[in-house]
């Protein structure tokens, strides 16, 4: 048996005013391959950079420097941590613990409705695209929604005073610090329906179905199941709504015109110029106060965030 070997002819030759064949794209370097998925953060980080991290380092140096001579101190700190600025401080913890609890649940029981309805129901979609615009309704708007309502000569009150319920006469005011949670739960409650869907749509129909094939109740499949794994989305949500409630500053000033002490409020005072001679820089000492507190409240969620991930993927 005869081997057979084909050569293949060679190509044409370039003549002498031929122009070169074209090189082999050269490949990019590591380094380059390594930098390409970071291109498209770039800009993000830019942001972060000039509007968070660049504004933050130049508060946290100001709370520690003395207004008139720039010399190192802590009396900012320390005047921010006492008096009124500590009760302002209080109240603002005590409001946004109020405001995130409460519409933690009521957001909640709310989700829980529309999930368990169907899918491409009207009623679903209406209430989902009313919690989107709901939840990012606030500010002087919100306020003059409520005043013109709820307020001492609001519609909605006379409505109440002409049936003999003067709301006014059993203790509420909207200028104090229940109206103030009040008018808060119109945006805490529509926010916490939107953080909180995903994590219940996370929760997979089979392990209910397994459990009752096991011989599971309702009530046993939420205390031993359902429970357990919405649990770390639910905190990381009331978190989330903690710390809305506790940055929340037009609707409360507009509100209640600064009567009530709250740090939000105490600080936009002094970035509008009402402090007193040497206290030019305790607004920034009351700054790095809600940069660290909403600091621990990100650091508790993301923690929870991650937790609730290995259930729900």
């Amino acid at each position: 048996m005869t081997e057979t070997t084909t050569v293949a002819a060679p190509g044409p030759v370039p003549g002498p005013g031929a122009r070169p064949l074209p090189a082999a794209r050269r490949r990019p370097s590591g380094r380059l391959r390594a930098a390409a998925p970071y291109a498209g953060v770039a800009p993000f980080a830019v942001y972060v950079v000039l509007g968070l991290v660049i504004p933050m380092i130049e508060v946290i140096r100001g709370a520690f420097q003395a207004p008139a001579s720039g010399a190192l101190t802590t009396s900012n700190v320390s005047t921010a941590v006492h008096g009124a600025y500590l009760s302002g401080f209080e109240n603002s913890l005590l409001l946004s613990l109020i405001c995130s609890v409460i519409p933690g649940i009521l957001g909640f029981l709310i989700a829980y409705a529309i999930f368990t309805a169907k899918r491409a129901s009207l009623l679903r979609q209406v209430v989902i695209t009313m919690s989107g615009v709901f939840a990012n309704f606030g500010g002087v708007p919100l306020a003059f929604l409520f005043v013109s309502s709820l307020g001492s000569s609001g519609l909605l009150t006379g409505w109440l005073s002409a049936l003999g319920l003067n709301i006014y006469n059993m203790g509420f005011t909207l200028y104090t610090m229940s109206g103030v949670a009040v008018v808060y739960m119109y945006f805490q409650v529509p926010l916490m329906v939107l953080v909180i869907l995903p994590a219940l749509e996370g929760l997979r129909p089979s392990w209910r179905e397994a459990a009752e094939n096991l011989g599971a109740r309702s009530w046993q499949y939420w205390r031993h199941v359902g429970g357990p794994v919405l649990a770390p989305s639910f905190l990381g949500c009331v978190l989330l709504l903690f710390g809305s409630a506790m940055s929340a500053y037009a609707t409360a000033e507009a509100l209640t015109s600064g009567t009530i002490a709250l740090t939000s409020i105490q600080i936009g005072s002094f970035l509008n110029g009402n402090v007193l001679a040497g206290q030019e820089n305790v607004g920034k000492a009351l700054g790095v106060g809600m940069v660290v507190i909403i600091a621990v409240v990100m650091v508790l969620y993301a923690l929870l965030q991650r937790r609730a991930a290995k259930w729900l993927r």
